[in-house]
């Protein structure tokens, strides 16, 4: 058994739909039940859907249960759901957007792993949790999503270190710019697109689900410690402590940058997104 949340759509599903055929039973979690059912019948018979918040523990301990008792057992969980904010300064954000998003993207990945953890122990299964590369690259107009993102990094690691006891694993997932809805409403509009001529050539361009998909089951199949789709994303992640003064320091004093972050800094406060548990 397979659960993976935010699987209504995007990476989510394409992860779901290709563990499930790789052999394993997908059990769909959404924030909306018609989505999740709806995505269970697309990927085949077997697959299950469940409505879940992935914030509200108690919710996605219920899923857990009804999952074993419907299939007997959980062997395998992909904390995917998230949120991706449209680009803004922290001066111009709404906080409670701000919170959302750690709220969704943090917590919501330790309340799904917290409440599944005791079947993969059992089972001597396995975890991936979804980072990104902004876990290690500047996150400037992207905040509340790039610290989410470091402390899944930081809670997936500790995770592997201390399930190596009990014969389970656990995976780290870092993602480029996936081809999703999140992508396109969080970074590819106006200020999102003019930051992508600053970045080094060769490092945006984007992949599709399936991609990251395709990567996530191939990490499970080997209990890789670090999952990452695009793959050129890995000598970055590898040579970050040597970079990334580098380029922080070209963050502060690169003339377009500090352009696009005055512009981002006038635009008014972005209100909070009614559903948010898109991957």
């Amino acid at each position: 058994m397979a659960l993976v949340t935010g699987a209504a759509r995007g990476i989510g599903f394409a992860t779901a739909r290709a563990l499930q055929e790789r052999g394993a039973t997908a059990v769909i979690v959404d924030l909306d039940a018609r989505d999740a059912q709806r995505a269970a019948q697309a990927i085949g018979p077997r697959a299950i859907g469940f409505g879940a918040d992935v914030t509200d523990l108690a919710a996605m301990q219920r899923v857990v249960t009804q999952t074993v008792k419907q299939r007997g057992s959980l062997d395998i969980v992909v904390a995917n759901a998230g949120i991706t904010p449209k680009p803004s300064s922290l001066r111009a954000m709404d906080p409670r957007l701000f919170d959302r998003v750690i709220e969704v993207n943090l917590l919501g990945v330790h309340r799904t792993v917290s409440a599944a953890l005791p079947e993969v122990v059992a089972g001597g299964g396995h975890v991936v949790v979804t980072s990104s590369v902004y876990a290690f690259i500047n996150g400037a107009l992207h905040a509340p999503y790039a610290m989410s993102k470091a402390a899944v990094e930081q809670f997936g690691r500790a995770l592997r270190a201390e399930l190596v006891n009990h014969g389970a694993s656990a995976s780290v997932a870092y993602f480029g710019y996936i081809h999703t809805a999140a992508e396109r409403d969080g970074f590819a509009e106006r200020v999102g697109d003019s930051f992508e001529p600053t970045f080094p050539r060769g490092w945006l361009g984007p992949v599709g689900p399936d991609d990251a998909a395709d990567a996530i089951v191939r990490g499970i199949e080997r209990r890789a410690p670090r999952i990452f789709a695009p793959r050129r994303w890995v000598p970055m992640s590898i040579l970050r402590g040597l970079v990334n003064p580098l380029l922080d320091r070209r963050t502060e004093r690169n003339a377009m940058i500090q352009a696009i972050v005055r512009d981002a800094d006038q635009i008014d406060p972005c209100v909070v997104a009614p559903a948010p548990n898109a991957p």
